[in-house]
């Protein structure tokens, strides 16, 4: 069994409330629940929709627009194209098993710094910056072959649904699929 989420609700004037305190709290409250790992659901006080998602791209664009964006104008205008494609479904399952990757191994970096480092708690988030500022090379390094395997890997995932689509036709008569097949070497039906 499974444990239960904790239930914010949002109310029509735009305030959330935390069923599990019993209090109003912030956006950024939310975001520390979510820093700290708590699995949450963000409700519609009035109609009991999920508004999650919502909530938490809230959250995200208020980050976008402070300091540090994540995401570049590429990157945006890439998720955007997304929209309505063929491949769309496939895109999040991609990010998600990626973000996961990225999560492997920011923390294997942490671990091994606790190896040389010990447990006495030196590398906060600003030495962390300037911990990876002198390791820029090999991070880049990192980060290239980590694209290149996330490349391969999703090249693969689309090979085999070619192949899965075209086992699953090929008892249909389509025009010009046939000739194409037999000039590549492959059996003509």
């Amino acid at each position: 069994m499974g444990v239960e989420k904790r239930v914010i609700k949002k109310y029509p004037n735009r305030r959330l409330y935390d069923t599990a305190t019993s209090s109003y709290i912030t956006l950024g409250d939310v975001k520390q629940l979510v820093l700290d790992n708590v699995d949450l659901q963000v409700v519609d006080a009035k109609t009991q929709d999920d508004i999650s998602r919502s909530v938490l791209l809230q959250i995200i664009l208020e980050e976008e627009n402070g300091g540090m964006p994540m995401f570049s104008y590429e990157v945006l205008t890439q998720f955007i194209r997304f929209y309505g494609q063929a491949m769309q479904g496939m895109m999040g399952p991609f990010l998600e098993k990626n973000l996961q990757l990225f999560s492997q191994l920011q923390q294997k970096l942490q671990e091994q710094t606790q190896t040389l480092y010990g447990d006495q708690g030196v590398f906060n988030n600003s030495l962390w910056g300037e911990y990876l500022k002198f390791q820029a090379p090999a991070m880049q390094n990192v980060m290239a072959n980590y694209m290149e395997q996330s490349t391969s890997l999703f090249l693969e995932m689309q090979t085999r649904m070619q192949e899965q689509t075209k086992s699953l036709f090929t008892g249909f008569p389509f025009p010009g699929y046939g000739e194409k097949d037999d000039e590549d070497g492959g059996a003509k039906p």
